[in-house]
């Protein structure tokens, strides 16, 4: 059960008379059925929360009520900070502000020292250390288009490198592996779309609005598809690389062969991406196994050093 959906949902019904649990299952995307959980995790912490069947019916907080500070523990309260902290660093908006601000107003004097420190003991920090500097830009546009409707125009660069110009109906915003998307309808391909962020150039928003279809929700875990293609490996790996090689492979998957050296487990798929990532470590990486794979290595080293012999 999630603290942050708890507290939304308080803050939702102390701000509307009535909303139905339809309506709040969809805008939290989970089941009914655990909203209906959530409804009855309020009640257990004193928020008297009364349902009202039938059409036109929902949940609401009984009349007079206000809420307490002593709801929420010194737990409850760290965790919500936590995430709302690292959340406004990442995604800026007054509403985010406005959030924390109101979050922090439960906080008691005698316990704020101890809640900042737990809150402050994790810090997400996105921004790349290079590269592509305009992903805060685009996701304040994004976001603005998002609450407003508006659609948004861009340029956009595929796979290859080829660039078209886009027209998009923006309808979620996604962070995965590092990397900021959107999910837009594209007017160019008539299609729904996931646009990645740091292939986007030149983004404005139109004061054009849009009226919002129904939509799917771009698929993100592959998980299951990339066990069943994936294989592991043999490479011997020079120390200098090792901490890259930890963003692939756990511990177990590494045993030392030398003071300088290590055996790598190495999971991989024969497609490009992994290909190039055996690649970027030079020199100081050798496939031992299976031979197809390293006969295919030496193949594309020949091709490199083609490049270089003129």
């Amino acid at each position: 059960m999630k603290i942050d959906r708890l507290v939304s949902i308080i803050m939702i019904l102390l701000d509307k008379k009535r909303i139905g649990a339809q309506e709040l299952a969809e805008m939290f995307e989970v089941s009914p059925r655990t909203i209906y959980r959530d409804i009855d995790a309020i009640n257990m912490a004193r928020i008297p929360i009364c349902s009202i069947p039938g059409v036109g019916g929902g949940f609401k907080i009984m009349p007079n009520y206000k809420i307490e500070k002593n709801v929420f523990t010194a737990t409850d309260l760290s965790a919500i900070l936590m995430g709302l902290n690292n959340l406004t660093d990442i995604v800026r908006g007054d509403e985010l502000i406005n959030a924390l601000a109101k979050v922090k107003s439960f906080i008691p004097a005698e316990k704020a020292q101890d809640i900042t420190l737990k809150a402050n003991q994790l810090y997400i920090d996105l921004s790349p250390w290079m590269g592509n500097r305009h992903t805060e830009e685009f996701l304040a546009i994004i976001k603005v288009a998002l609450q407003e409707n508006k659609l948004l125009s861009f340029e956009y660069a595929d796979c290859h490198g080829n660039k078209t110009s886009r027209t998009a109906e923006p309808y979620q915003l996604i962070l995965k592996s590092n990397h900021w998307y959107f999910q837009g309808y594209c007017y160019l391909r008539n299609d729904f779309r996931l646009f990645r962020l740091c292939r986007i150039s030149n983004m404005k928003i139109s004061t054009q609005t849009f009226m919002p279809r129904d939509y799917q929700k771009p698929q993100l875990e592959f998980s299951d598809v990339l066990k069943e293609l994936q294989i592991k490996i043999k490479i011997r790996v020079h120390q200098s690389v090792m901490d890259r090689v930890y963003d692939y492979c756990s511990p177990e998957d590494i045993s030392s062969d030398s003071d300088d050296y290590f055996i790598v487990q190495f999971p991989f798929i024969e497609n490009e991406y992994h290909y190039d990532i055996l690649l970027s470590f030079g020199n100081k990486c050798e496939c031992l196994e299976p031979p197809h794979i390293r006969t295919e290595i030496k193949r594309r080293l020949q091709d490199i050093l083609s490049l270089y012999k003129n």
